[in-house]
């Protein structure tokens, strides 16, 4: 007890952002469930956070580190552990590179809705697809964030990670091994931020395509549920959203949460869910789609927590 107590101690002292202890992560998750976690803390700075993580990696205390909670669910019995939040860093600024290009420096808590409304006041076209992603910079990376074709690491110059040590080094994206929504980091590492490279272009176009892109994401995707996203891996050649419709699996239930009727590969949150059902669920559609059309649905969102 004399430990816990002096960790904490220790912690609240290096912090200068938020730092709750025994904190529900259902207020935390866009997906509105999970158990309490041992400590949340938000640092307000890189330097800050590098603090706090070499702190806590020396007494052996487990780290997870989220964005926005936009991809990401948590157990019924929590986070044993403290669980970092990025949402403090929020720089975003522009960086000439010529007449035809510029470059969009951005710490891993600004969100992509940011940055995707500042390449269209300043006239940059590549990141339009990201439009409608609800996660954070740092989480968009860590998970290759896609849509409509493209993705994130399409368009990145370079990744700031944080190591293990709390040492910040920049990654060129030809030595970062970046896959179809996932990026392999060093172990104990974390994305601290990003350089976006894109193309000057015509305002008026880049903004129409972000306008397009809002809608389509409005009318095909359950906006007045609370969920994780796109539950599922897109399997090569088919979107796991059809896969699940075709496997009969739209609506289906288990507690508080839903299959969606309206895309298959979102579960929403129906107001009373909670982690235990959503997993189950998760579990049932695998099960089902493996019977039924012989293919093994890979989760995209994250897991963690006690069991």
């Amino acid at each position: 007890m004399k430990r816990t107590t002096e960790w904490k101690r220790k912690l609240m002292e290096l912090a200068t952002g938020t730092v709750l202890f025994d904190e529900c992560m259902d207020r935390h998750t866009s997906i509105g469930v999970g158990g309490r976690a041992d400590a949340l803390v938000s640092p307000e700075s890189v330097a800050e956070l590098g603090r706090i993580v070499a702190f806590l990696r020396a007494e052996g205390i487990a780290v997870f580190f989220v964005g926005n909670g936009t991809n990401l669910i948590v157990r019924d019995d929590g986070f044993r552990g403290v669980i970092v939040s990025t949402k403090g860093l929020r720089a975003v600024r522009v960086e000439d590179r010529g007449q035809d290009r510029a470059a969009i420096l951005a710490e891993a808590g600004a969100s992509l809705a940011e940055v995707v409304a500042l390449t269209a006041k300043e006239a940059l076209a590549g990141m339009e697809f990201c439009a409608g992603i609800p996660g954070s910079v740092g989480g968009g990376i860590r998970m290759n964030a896609g849509a409509w074709g493209s993705e994130l690491k399409d368009v990145i110059e370079s990744v700031d990670l944080l190591n293990g040590g709390g040492n910040i080094m920049s990654c060129k994206r030809e030595a970062l091994q970046f896959q179809y929504r996932d990026l392999a980091l060093p172990e104990g590492a974390c994305v601290a931020g990003g350089v976006f490279v894109l193309a000057r272009g015509n305002r008026e176009a880049v903004e129409g395509r972000i306008r397009e892109i809002l809608r389509t994401r409005t009318g095909k995707h359950p906006l007045q549920y609370r969920s994780a996203g796109s539950i599922f891996k897109n399997p090569k050649g088919m979107p796991a959203g059809k896969i699940i419709d075709e496997a009969g699996l739209k609506g289906a239930r288990i507690g508080g949460a839903q299959v969606s009727e309206m895309h298959g590969n979102f579960i929403v949150n129906l107001g009373s869910a909670t982690a235990r059902d959503i997993i189950g669920l998760i579990e049932l559609v695998q099960k089902k789609v493996l019977e039924t059309k012989g293919i093994a649905l890979e989760p995209e969102v994250k897991i963690i927590g006690e069991e």
